[in-house]
């Protein structure tokens, strides 16, 4: 996974030297462009290396009106952007199945994986500001997102400044707690149950695989149907998190808590006046 990662980040930054200047150059055509769909699980990367690529978690919309793609922070590797707002139009985002398109968006802002080789440990997120033509879409290939996942009286994400909103508290891991995620990837449609809680990093039996990463994590709804063959597959419930890396540990699949990333959203928007990509961030409403 690593090894694709690192050229997903130098291929960004390869772009570097084009910039705002090559943003408006696409612009004027985009007139003649059809509407491009957005939405969870679109695998992301940049034309100079297609196969070095990460996965969308969840689109929205911001507290500003901007349209929002969450991924995860260790796709953008590290150096002079990471940690920071990034406004310059600098690292675009390609669709990987129609680089043709041009730039679906801008990476705004990821966490450096400081120096962990599966990224930071309750911050690992990355924000990508969709261009304006693009139509946000709930509904990914399998799963459709209902929202955000709340926990009212759980544990506070360890990003949350207080009091803790209810989307920013975790799911419970103990014995008698049975909160499942459903995740879609390249493997696949799988769900098991969030068996190990570590601050907000969620360890769970659903596998995933390289380029996986960022991608999109469902809380199971009690009572609401599973996938399976007999529903193509398909699964709908609140956004509950991203995928993250594999680690040491059985079960070896980790993802970090969407309450991770609202809790730090929030807390990085209100502790700086400027104007944080992302802040207020809510899963969009669109069929």
């Amino acid at each position: 996974m690593l090894g694709r990662l690192r050229t997903l980040a130098a291929a960004l930054a390869v772009t570097v030297t084009l910039g705002v200047g090559t943003a408006q150059a696409q612009g004027h055509d985009r007139a003649a462009k059809p509407t491009k769909r957005v939405y969870n699980s679109m695998q992301f990367a940049h034309p100079s290396a297609p196969d070095a690529f990460c996965t969308i978690g969840a689109v929205g919309t911001d507290a500003h009106g901007r349209k929002i793609a969450i991924s995860a922070g260790h796709c953008g590797g590290s150096g002079s952007y990471a940690d920071r707002e990034i406004p310059e139009n600098d690292l675009p985002v390609y669709d990987r199945q129609d680089f043709d398109y041009g730039p679906i968006g801008y990476i705004r802002y990821f966490k450096s994986p400081e120096g962990s080789m599966t990224g930071h440990a309750t911050k690992d997120y990355m924000v990508i500001e969709l261009v304006p033509w693009v139509t946000l879409s709930s509904q990914g290939p399998y799963l459709k997102q209902t929202g955000m996942v709340e926990v009212p009286g759980g544990a506070p994400s360890p990003n949350a400044v207080s009091p803790a909103r209810d989307d920013e508290r975790l799911l419970g891991a103990s014995l008698f707690d049975n909160n499942e995620l459903v995740v879609s990837g390249q493997l696949g449609v799988w769900y098991g149950r969030v068996t190990n809680n570590s601050r907000g990093v969620y360890q769970c039996h659903a596998p995933h695989q390289a380029g996986d990463s960022g991608g999109p994590a469902i809380w199971h709804v009690p009572g609401s149907a599973y996938p399976s063959e007999a529903n193509g597959f398909k699964a709908e419930g609140p956004w509950a998190g991203i995928t993250k890396a594999r680690i040491l540990g059985i079960p070896p699949y980790v993802y970090t808590s969407s309450a991770n990333i609202l809790a730090d959203l929030r807390a990085r928007d209100e502790a700086d006046p400027a104007d944080i990509f992302g802040g207020g961030f809510k899963v969009t409403t669109n069929p």
